[in-house]
Formats: C-alpha cells, structure tokens, sequence
C-alpha cells in the first residue's frame, strides 16, 4: 500500500508519511505519493477542509435573543460552491414569520447577493477569519445591517452564531445562536 487515505467525513486524510516511506514499492517516493493525493484533492474541487460545510439545526434551548423576533427553528445548510459555498437558509420565529434565503459566496469579502426573504438584508459578504470562524457582513441597499461571527466548536458538532446589527426592518438583533450539526 503506497497511501492511506481516510476519509473523516468532510474531507480525505493523508496517514503517516514514515510509514508510506516504509511501504512504498521500490522506486515509488513519498512525494510522488504526495502529488498523487495532491490530484486527488483537486479532483475534489481544490478545497481545503471547511468545518462551516454541513447542515446545521438551531439549538433553541441553548441559544439567546437579546432583542429581535425569538426563533422557533431554524436550519441551515451550508455546502461547497466553486471554490466557496453555498447558503441554504430557514427560519421561523414564534410571532409565525418565516424566512427562506440563499446565496453563494467566496470568502473574498465582497458582495454578494443573496435570494428569497431574507431579514438581513439583500446581500451578503463573507470572510474566513481562520478555519474555525467565518465573518458575515449584511447589507441592504448597499448599507451594513449586520455582522455575524460564525464559530465551530473544537469537536466539529457546533456551530456558534453571533449577530449584532439591525435585520431589514431596522429592528436591533443582538442574538447568540447555538447550532448542532445533523
């Protein structure tokens, strides 16, 4: 056996490069190795392990409303796009309102638009902070509504969303949604 890849759900893991050394057939190298899992990852689009990628349930008992509509649910799906991702998003509130939105973005930082009834705003800019932490800029006609620092816990199981800003209807929203992924 030359590699050992193993998958973890999300991604491939390469295993211990001493022991591919050691098991490698006879004129077969560990970097040969390596650029072989190099194509495999590009076959896979090129991206890098995103812990955001999953879907994710609200934690409702876990998870405070400081202001703004109380949640009821929500779900949201988040999946690789490109070299980015794509939003599926839905909520409702105890008043009965309820919202469906996506977009797809990059984490470049800059616009873009998202689709549906969305209480943020009508688009949205993304930036990786680091691999656990995901920054939302929300906008309304070119105006920022809101931030939102997205933040995965170290078991990968949570997702931590916190919101400071106004929604569409310039109500405040000071909110921190827990989120379990499914």
């Amino acid at each position: 056996m030359v590699a050992s890849l193993v998958p973890d759900g999300r991604s491939w893991t390469v295993r211990s490069c001493a022991r591919l050394a050691e098991e490698a057939p006879a004129g077969v190298s560990v970097v040969a190795v390596l650029v072989g899992v190099g194509f495999v990852r590009m076959a896979q689009g090129g991206q890098a392990t995103n812990e955001h990628v999953g879907m994710w349930t609200a934690d409702i008992a876990t998870s405070k409303m400081s202001s703004g509509p109380a949640l009821k649910s929500g779900i949201t799906k988040i999946e690789p796009a490109g070299s980015g991702v794509k939003y599926i998003v839905d909520i409702a509130s105890m008043d009965g309102s309820a919202w469906h939105w996506e977009f797809t973005a990059n984490y470049d930082g800059k616009d873009h638009p998202m689709t549906g009834n969305s209480p943020f705003g009508d688009v949205v800019a993304l930036t990786q902070v680091d691999a656990k932490t995901v920054r939302t800029v929300n906008k309304q006609d070119g105006k920022v509504l809101s931030t939102q620092m997205s933040v995965i816990s170290n078991d990968g199981k949570t997702r931590t969303v916190t919101t400071k800003g106004t929604n569409a209807l310039g109500q405040t929203i000071e909110a921190n949604t827990t989120y379990r992924r499914q």
